[in-house]
């Protein structure tokens, strides 16, 4: 397993980490019946492979994601070299998004998040999206997350889902520690300023759905997209319907000789393609059980080289050069995980 520094906050990440969204279980952006044994059993078959930071959000179950990984944590005898990232700003029940910045907010989230995941200080402090309702400027946001450091209630603070003017905003205040943006042979509109902004100013890079919820795994299906529950929200995805089903599906096909060449499979291909990128530091990568873990961990030490990424970069019509093609891809409220 590879590891990186976040930026500059001296954090070391693996340069995989595990996704927590599905762990949340049912819910208003859920991906259907989830075990909540199964859950702890992918979070610890991760970790046991060197993963050393798992990513969730209060929204993923409505707290349910960071309870379970709390627990697991609380179980494992060496939870002192681990990280967690989490968010906040987004709460997704039956009624509806909400979305919430005001600093009280902030404040409120912050502890409820540090009681449900068991510990004093969250290693990353998330804005999970933009406030779209209450109208709170993101500086009066991002004062309250500078605030939370001071405080000791967190160690770093950064954000998802940001355009580059939002961030400048941010930067003016306090230095953004880091960006989640998605990012995969899909959706790579991000290589084009996104990365570069972050570069420039030592701000780490952890990306989220870097097998676009699935789909480059190698392992998905028409089949399998038609028989996906009603409660999974891939159901309503632009992504897992036609005519993109069939191009995505084709692209993931396309990976296999880069797998067999390196001997690992079409998903690990697929992750090593993002973690290559310039400026990303980390790949944010989900799973709900245990044997879907060992699927991507091979992307945590995969060397591709220039001619393997050009290859890839053909398979996924990406060109002339990473980022110059922007693809059809959105990110939905949910927002990070495989």
């Amino acid at each position: 397993m590879q590891y990186r520094e976040l930026g500059a906050t001296g954090l070391e990440l693996s340069v995989v980490g595990f996704g927590a969204w599905a762990v949340g279980g049912p819910w208003a952006w859920g991906w259907g019946p989830q075990d909540d044994g199964e859950s702890a059993g992918a979070l610890h078959r991760a970790l046991d492979a060197g993963v050393n930071w798992v990513d969730t959000a209060p929204a993923y179950g409505l707290g349910h994601s960071e309870r379970i990984v709390g627990k697991v944590l609380r179980e494992r005898g060496d939870a002192d070299r681990l990280h967690v990232a989490t968010k906040c700003g987004l709460w997704a029940d039956g009624a509806g998004d909400v979305y919430d910045l005001r600093p009280g907010s902030i404040r409120r989230e912050v502890d409820d998040s540090r009681r449900r995941l068991g510990t004093e200080v969250i290693d990353l402090y998330q804005i999970h999206w933009p406030d779209r309702q209450t109208g709170t400027p993101v500086e009066e946001s991002w004062t309250a997350m500078a605030e939370l450091v001071t405080e000791g209630k967190v160690r770093h603070v950064g954000v998802s889902n940001f355009t580059v003017e939002l961030l400048e905003r941010c930067e003016r205040i306090r230095h953004v520690d880091s960006v989640q943006p998605p990012l995969s042979l899909v959706d790579h509109a991000s290589l084009a300023e996104l990365l570069p902004w972050c570069r420039a100013r030592s701000t780490g890079v952890v990306c989220y759905s870097p097998m676009l919820s699935g789909l480059l795994t190698g392992s998905f299906s028409l089949q399998r997209a038609a028989g996906l529950p009603r409660d999974d929200w891939r159901r309503r995805d632009p992504q897992f319907c036609e005519p993109r089903l069939g191009a995505n599906l084709a692209v993931a096909e396309r990976l296999r000789p880069v797998a067999a060449r390196h001997g690992v499979s079409v998903a690990a291909v697929a992750v090593g393609w993002v973690v290559a990128q310039a400026g990303v530091t980390a790949a944010v990568v989900g799973a709900r059980r245990p044997s879907q873990v060992d699927g991507w961990t091979g992307a945590g030490d995969l060397a591709l080289g220039r001619q393997d990424l050009d290859e890839i970069e053909r398979a996924a019509g990406i060109g002339p050069g990473p980022g110059a093609a922007p693809g059809p891809g959105g990110a939905v409220p949910g927002g990070t995980g495989a």
